[in-house]
């Protein structure tokens, strides 16, 4: 034990002295292994510092309350609820009844002795320095003890006076304003003074103010009622505290069982730091419900998944790692073999040479951990800025950066294995003379990766083909990236039989290549594992774009505008029309209105008293046989066999159907300015719209008789009860003549189109609802900014369309991935060459002697790494394909499964398009600008002139 303790003692000192004797490559090695090192220790600390412990989220939902009073608007029924998260549902079956609806008196559930503090939550447009602002209106005493960690007051004050208000510093930062300064909502005359600034400490982005109880939102609710606008959407709970005793518990489970007998939610404090056992939750126990934890299967993906990356990062690291210690074991080989001739034998030999792993590993680790601490320590507030919440405090883990960083060890120490066994078995006087011997390549390596690669091609090829399981797929492509990792010695070779055609410099590089490949062949694995990668996302990522592209559907023509605004009885549209006119380069501009029933401020969809809504009466003859309604309420898809429902779906009855229609019914009312907005050249539909015919896009509408029906319901309640018992829902029809477009024809979310003298006549009520305009060119960032900045000042909320076709979101992924790439590969390249020159100086200082140019070495060295980085390429690239063309032949039999089930069942649905294309471009960048780049900057920083030094004495 002495003895063994002794000997690894001794060899630590050795590999220590020699690490700090050889800073350069020392430094290179570290470097490689403390970056990962660094890397995920600050992602461990950053991910466990934004995890909120239980008793963080309490405190930003509840404050110091006890519980959070919830009404969940069933009218007072009893209902269940989930112990930790905001899910409940009344007690009963509603099968066949409606669902309870109504206002509950939270109130009776409040235990004797409790406290209440009320939380209500609005909206409004408020008046800032720039214009008009969307905000959230937020009623509660946060200056309470009770409110506590709510939110975070940053400067100033909470409001204590009803005329106060506070507001989040996003707001301030968006409106232009400050504190001191007033603000008022938009339809209320009463002004506000800002007298603090605050945060949520969950959403840093939220435009939102802070007032009192009762002093903001009811004048505002008050105010647009008056003037027949929507109202602030309010919405109330209340914070709770208990009374203070030796022995309180909180708000127990059963506490919060008996508020739930009296239709009362309830977020308890105690039971979301202690929840009932999933037997004790009444919910739990109704069919569909359960305990939402993850299944084991996804927690074992996530792990194995995890698991992959650590085990890729490793197998980066030793790849190239591994050379720089076999090129410092043979730099040493003098020093080895003084050890070998004063009795050390061949485990001595490999303890020095593993020592120096261990050594790196361990101050790897060290760097790494501390810079990691102090890399995660800084990015804290950037990283909470970009994800617009705050982390809870710093969690430091000190086993799990531990256990980081015997990772570091353990590479180091992987990556130090072969060239400890490699220095071993070389003999004591090939060590002293400097001579290396001559050593066969493994024969038995590339056989056992070919047989990786073609067993991995055969797993894959099955995933793809008979298997709708993505990690079959995942599994043979990684196989198969292993076995060309393993034949990548073999592989070398084969490249250099290319060397006779080459000139002198790239040919010297390639032999050099070929007779070294301990340290090419590595260098060359790890760039293809690079490029294989990168190859195989890159190739996903553009079939998924082709894919998404093809799926798109523009809402207008190419440069074509739409603004509608659904609110407010159409008052704002003209000054809505007016500004977009004035600010875009408008071609043809065509003006719309809608239809209403009811009074004429009345929204689209709005279910306020006295609001109706219209629709388009299908004829019966017309309508899809398997949307039909049956009065036992069973699927009307039911009464056809699987063959009957395919040849319906295809039927024009189901088939033709508006996408994204621009009103409830599709209709608008509008002239013939609209059919040239829209790119509809037909003489026969403007001639229609100038008899006082309505224009229909969609067959289905129209009936034998070239009949378009109009229903107004005046009454929705009772129209959707009788729609719901497969009657007819009752109101007024009115038929109009219609012409009918050439099926195929695109009308972007317009089904008909009805002429205003035709509505007017009809005693249909319309009012402006917006406009489609044509433009000469593409609007610009500039207008665009400025349009928006005037509509922002109408106060109006309308709905803004430029459609500028199909925007792809992969090309900053296609780029990054390249660039990662590149990197890679010339980081390879480079430190294979590093430790080309380094092995090979030799042969550079007989070049020099015998009278080679001295820009021979600095070519030299650009084909040396050019050579590393063309191999790893073209190997990388051709193993990439394969795993991208498998994922996505399962995902295009996956989607077609689903087409299938579809139309078995009577769906519409599109025949699924999943294309499968190379990224050329990513290639020829890769094959091309990368080597080519990595060769020049090589060659760059390669001095043409070594020292030439007397033959070392044999």
């Amino acid at each position: 034990m002495n003895n063994w303790f002794s000997s690894w003692r001794a060899a630590v000192r050795i590999a220590r002295r020699d690490a700090w004797r050889y800073k350069g490559r020392s430094f290179l090695v570290l470097a490689m292994i403390a970056l990962p090192i660094l890397g995920v220790s600050a992602a461990d600390l950053t991910l466990r510092t934004s995890e909120l412990s239980t008793g963080e989220q309490l405190t930003r939902s509840l404050g110091a309350a006890d519980a959070r009073i919830v009404d969940p608007d069933y009218g007072g029924v009893p209902i269940l609820q989930h112990p930790v998260e905001e899910n409940s549902m009344p007690v009963g079956d509603y099968e066949n009844k409606p669902w309870p609806k109504g206002r509950t008196d939270v109130s009776a559930s409040f235990p004797p002795g409790s406290t209440a503090l009320t939380d209500s939550s609005g909206a409004g447009k408020v008046r800032t320095a720039h214009g008009i602002l969307q905000t959230e209106i937020r009623e509660l005493k946060a200056a309470d003890p009770m409110a506590r960690g709510i939110m975070a007051l940053q400067d100033g004050r909470f409001p204590e006076k009803a005329d106060e208000v506070a507001a989040t510093t996003h707001f301030l930062a968006s409106s232009g304003l400050g504190i001191g300064s007033t603000v008022a909502a938009r339809g209320l005359d009463r002004e506000y003074r800002i007298v603090g600034s605050y945060e949520l400490p969950d959403d840093l982005k939220a435009d939102q103010l802070n007032a009192l109880p009762g002093a903001f939102l009811d004048p505002l609710g008050k105010a647009l009622e008056a003037a027949g606008m929507p109202g602030a959407g309010r919405s109330t709970t209340h914070l709770l505290a208990l009374p203070r005793s030796a022995d309180a518990e909180g708000f127990t489970w059963n506490m919060v069982k008996a508020a739930n007998a009296k239709g009362v939610m309830v977020i308890s404090r105690a039971v979301v730091l202690d929840p009932p056992a999933d037997s004790d939750v009444p919910l739990f126990q109704q069919e569909g419900w359960g305990a939402y934890e993850d299944s084991a299967a996804a927690q074992a993906a996530a792990l194995a998944a995890a698991g992959t990356v650590v085990g890729l990062a490793m197998l980066e690291i030793c790849l190239l790692a591994g050379p720089a210690f076999a090129v410092g074991a043979r730099r040493s080989r003098r020093q080895l073999g003084l050890v070998g001739a004063n009795g050390g034998d061949r485990r001595h030999i490999r303890a020095i040479v593993l020592a120096g792993g261990l050594v790196i590993g361990v101050a790897a680790a060290v760097v790494g951990t501390v810079l990691g601490l102090l890399l995660a320590f800084a990015l804290q507030p950037v990283l909470e800025d970009y994800m617009g919440k705050r982390f809870g405090a710093f969690d430091v883990r000190p086993l799990e950066l531990i256990g980081i960083g015997l990772l570091a060890v353990l590479t180091g120490l992987l990556a130090a294995v072969v060239p400890a066994v490699t220095a071993s078995r070389q003999t004591v006087l090939a060590s002293l003379t400097g001579r290396r011997g001559v050593r066969r390549s493994s024969r038995v390596l590339p056989v056992v990766g070919l047989v990786a690669v073609l067993l991995g091609a055969v797993i894959a090829l099955y995933g793809s083909v008979y298997s709708d399981r993505f990690i079959i797929v995942a599994g043979g492509s990684a196989l198969a990236e292993l076995g060309v990792v393993a034949m990548t010695p073999a592989l070398v070779g084969l490249f250099g039989r290319t060397g006779r055609w080459l000139p002198l410099s790239p040919r010297l590089a390639l032999r050099d290549a070929v007779r070294n490949r301990g340290r090419t062949a590595p260098a060359v694995a790890a760039v293809l594992a690079a490029v294989a990668g990168t190859v195989a996302v890159a190739t996903y990522q553009a079939s998924d774009d082709a894919q998404q592209r093809a799926a798109y559907e523009a809402r207008l023509p190419h440069g074509a505008v739409s603004v509608m605004v659904g609110e407010g009885g159409g008052r704002d549209v003209p000054a809505v029309r007016d500004a977009v006119q004035r600010n875009l380069p408008v071609d043809v501009r065509a003006d719309v209105d809608r239809i209403v029933v009811g009074k004429a401020s009345c929204g689209m969809y709005d279910d306020n008293k006295g609001c109706g809504r219209h629709e388009v009466v299908i004829p019966v003859a017309n309508r899809c046989p398997l949307w039909v309604y049956t009065p036992d309420g069973s699927d009307p898809a039911d009464k056809y066999t699987k063959a009957e429902r395919r040849k319906l779906a295809q039927d024009w009855r189901c088939s033709e159907t508006p996408s994204m229609p621009s009103t409830e019914s599709g209709l608008v009312v509008a002239d013939a300015g609209l059919l040239k907005v829209l790119a509809i050249q037909d003489p026969a539909a403007e001639k229609a719209l100038a008899e006082g015919k309505v224009v229909s896009f969609s067959r289905p509408m129209v009936d034998a008789g070239g009949k378009l029906g109009i229903r107004l319901i005046t009454d929705p309640a009772k129209a959707d009860e009788a729609v719901a018992k497969g009657q007819e829902a009752p109101g007024r029809v009115t038929s109009f003549d219609a012409y009918q477009v050439a099926p195929g024809t695109e009308s972007y979310g317009v089904a008909g189109i009805v002429p205003p003298a035709t509505a007017k006549a009809a005693g249909i009520t319309t009012v402006p609802f917006g406009a489609y305009f044509s433009t000469d060119r593409m609007p610009s960032t500039e207008q665009r900014q400025k349009l928006d900045d005037e509509l922002s000042k109408t106060g109006a909320g309308a709905e803004l369309h430029v459609e500028e076709g199909f925007v792809s979101e992969t090309s900053i992924v296609l780029l990054s991935l390249t660039v990662f790439a590149g990197l890679i590969t010339i980081g390879a390249a480079g430190i294979a060459t590093g430790l080309a020159q380094a092995d090979a100086e030799a042969d550079l200082k007989t070049l020099a002697a015998v009278g080679a140019p001295p820009r021979v070495r600095r070519t030299l060295s650009g084909f040396q790494c050019g050579v590393v980085a063309v191999m790893g390429v073209l190997l990388g690239s051709a193993a990439g394909v394969l795993p991208a063309i498998g994922l996505r032949l399962t995902e295009r039999r996956q989607q077609m499964n689903w087409y299938e089930q579809a139309l078995d069942l009577g769906g519409m649905m599109d025949m699924p398009h999943v294309p499968i294309i190379i990224p050329w471009g990513t290639l020829a960048a890769l094959l091309v600008a990368v080597p080519l780049g990595a060769a020049l900057l090589a060659a760059l920083v390669t001095r043409s002139r070594g020292a030439v030094a007397r033959r070392a004495a044999t």
